[in-house]
């Protein structure tokens, strides 16, 4: 699987499930049940290196203004959902996590922002497939860190400066 058919799964599937990282989970298993397993690791791997990829500071910061504040756990399924969301989405977010405040049409409260089943999409085809744990993927861990300058969350005129649009969006009421 290359990367332009790992973007065609992740993006029919968040059409199908009209944007509901669960949903979008269970029709990812359904679809990848139907590759080989090789296929599914593939899939396993473009996603494992864009998570990991975006385990930056000012992504952090940026889930932060759109959830309200973001725990350690809460980052990571905002990473997936981020990811669930398209190549479009994930890609002008690392580009500048500022213009998720443009990029994002609709954001629901309720749903929106975790995406924690999506991460394990890949790992439950296989097992479905194969009827065992996926194995080592071969590709670089995260940082124990995130990249990047850290920013002091709590300094709400810090981050309102750092993320004017999201801030504007998302916050100001």
């Amino acid at each position: 699987m290359d990367e332009t058919e790992f973007w065609q799964l992740v993006d029919s599937t968040r059409e199908v499930a009209e944007g509901d990282p669960e949903e979008q989970a269970d029709l990812l298993v359904e679809r990848l049940v139907q590759l080989d397993p090789d296929s599914v690791l593939d899939f396993a791997r473009h996603f494992e290196s864009r998570y990991n990829r975006a385990y930056r500071w000012d992504l952090w910061g940026a889930a932060w203004v759109l959830l309200d504040g973001a725990s350690d756990d809460a980052f990571d399924f905002f990473r997936c959902w981020l990811i669930g969301q398209g190549r479009e989405v994930f890609e002008g977010a690392m580009h500048d996590p500022d213009t998720l405040a443009e990029l994002l049409d609709d954001f629901d409260e309720e749903i929106d922002g975790d995406g924690e089943e999506l991460g394990y999409a890949a790992d439950e085809a296989y097992e479905q497939l194969t009827g065992a744990v996926a194995p080592d993927l071969g590709i670089p861990g995260a940082a124990s860190e995130p990249a990047g300058t850290p920013l002091d969350f709590e300094n709400e005129p810090l981050v309102a400066e750092r993320y004017p649009k999201l801030w504007e969006r998302f916050r100001e009421s």
